[in-house]
C-alpha cells in the first residue's frame, strides 16, 4: 500500500509522515499491494486541523475525514472510520463487487454491526424532476431557496448534469461527473 500525503498551508514533519504511514499500514491487510491511499492534511475555516483520506479501489471509494485541534487525533479517527467502513460493509461489498480485485475480503473481520448480504440498501423514495440549464451560481441560489443540502442541475457551461452541495464548513462544492 502506498500512502500519498498532501499538506495544505504547512509542511508535514518527517515524524508526522512516518506516523501516518505506520497508522495506514494497519489497513494494508485489507487491500492488495498496489492500493494507494491519498491523505490530505490542512486547516478548515474554524482553524481546526483536518485530515481526509481516500482509498479508491476499482469502482469504489473509501473515504473518511475528521477535524480536531490535534492532528494525531485526526489521524486516529480517520483510520478508525475507514476500518469501520470496511468491516461494516464487507458482506455488501463482497456480494455486489465480487469481481472487484483490490480488497482482500478474507482479512476483513466480522463485527456485530456488519451488514448482512441480505440487508437492503435501497432508496425509499424516488423523485423525478426536470433538469434546468443554469450556472453553478444559480444552482447554489436555488439550493439555498429550497433549503436543501444539494441540488442537481444541467450545467449550462458544459451541457452536462452536475450537483452543487453545501459543505460542512458552510462553503459550497460542485460534483462534475465524468461520463
Amino acid at each position: 500500500m502506498r500512502v500519498n500525503i498532501t499538506s495544505k498551508g504547512f509542511t508535514a514533519k518527517q515524524s508526522q509522515v512516518e506516523l501516518i504511514e505506520k497508522k495506514f499500514g494497519k489497513l494494508e491487510k485489507f487491500f492488495e499491494e498496489d492500493t494507494v491511499v491519498n491523505v490530505t492534511m490542512g486547516y478548515n475555516k474554524k482553524k481546526l486541523q483536518t485530515m481526509e483520506a481516500m482509498i479508491p479501489v476499482k469502482g469504489m471509494i473509501f473515504r473518511a475525514e475528521f477535524s480536531d485541534l490535534d492532528m494525531n487525533t485526526c489521524l486516529d479517527k480517520v483510520v478508525e472510520k475507514l476500518t469501520t467502513q470496511i468491516t461494516r460493509y464487507k458482506k455488501k461489498i463482497q456480494k455486489s463487487h465480487r469481481h472487484v480485485k483490490g480488497i482482500i475480503f478474507e482479512e476483513v473481520p466480522e463485527t456485530a454491526d456488519s451488514l448482512s448480504e441480505d440487508s437492503v440498501l435501497e432508496p425509499i423514495k424516488t423523485k423525478s424532476f426536470d433538469l434546468t440549464p443554469m450556472t453553478a451560481e444559480e444552482a447554489v441560489l436555488q439550493m439555498e431557496m429550497l433549503e436543501h443540502s444539494f441540488y442537481v442541475f444541467l450545467n449550462e457551461d458544459t451541457g452536462k448534469v452536475a450537483v452543487v452541495y453545501k459543505r460542512t464548513d458552510d462553503s459550497y462544492g460542485m460534483l462534475d461527473p465524468k461520463y
